[in-house]
This record gives C-alpha cells, structure tokens and sequence, in this order.
C-alpha cells in the first residue's frame, strides 16, 4: 500500500481575481463618496452666517476676497482696478449673469465695499454676498 503525501497534492490556491474585484469596488466606492464632500471650484474663505442662505442660482460668477485682501475673479487673483473691466467683459457676453461675492469675515469691511463699488459701477444688475447657515 503506498502513502501519499497529502500536504503536496492539495495546497490551497489563492484566488486573485475576486480579491481585485474587491479593491476596485472599495476605490470606485471611496472616489464617489469624496466626490460628495468637496466643494468645487470655490476658494476657501471662512463665510459669516445666516438663518437665510441661498443655494440654487443661475450662471454666476464667484468673487472672493481673501482674509489678506486679495481678489479673486473665479480663481483667478486680480487688481481691484480691472474688477470693473472684468465685470464690463462677462456683462457683455451675457446679460443676465449673477455675480457672487465670497468674502472672509475677516476680511477688511473696506475692501468689500470697494469689490462692490467696482461691481456697481460696471452695471451689474443681480449681486449676491455669499454666507453660510448657522450651525454648519
């Protein structure tokens, strides 16, 4: 009668293919959560709060000034002297466009009156200060 060794005929086989099934499900999974989280095309700016915020607008187009008091057209950071023409261009291209003013809360109360004078003094119509809700 002859033995056999069992240990060499029956090893276990590693399956890869379910496991990188796996791994791609989590990272798809971990991409479109992230996706979720991120706000978009803004530049960060701590916003003072309000019990009536807004959410759902038309075309517009963010501008933010930061806590050291740089502007920003989109993400793009410009003069306060070209505010105006900048405005005057994208007025041009369409006439019902609102423009969004994203200002830090420490920001200098001066240079948002200024952003705004520039805004004012282009002929837009439709300008809405960003805030955020209390409680977030």
């Amino acid at each position: 009668m002859k033995l056999r060794n069992l240990r060499t005929q029956r090893q276990p086989r590693l399956m890869i293919i379910p496991m990188i099934d796996i791994i791609f499900f989590l990272l798809i999974f971990f991409m479109m959560s992230t996706l979720y989280m991120v706000e978009q095309r803004t530049i960060p700016v701590n916003l003072p709060q309000t019990t009536s915020a807004q959410s759902d607008m038309p075309r517009s187009i963010s501008i933010s000034v930061t806590q050291e008091g740089k502007i920003l057209f989109e993400q793009e950071e410009i003069p306060l002297e070209l505010v105006k023409k900048r405005v005057e261009i994208e007025l041009h291209k369409e006439k019902e466009l609102v423009f969004i003013l994203r200002s830090d809360k420490q920001a200098e109360h001066g240079n948002v009156v200024a952003v705004l004078d520039e805004l004012k003094l282009a002929g837009a119509q439709r300008v809405a200060i960003a805030t955020q809700r209390k409680g977030n």
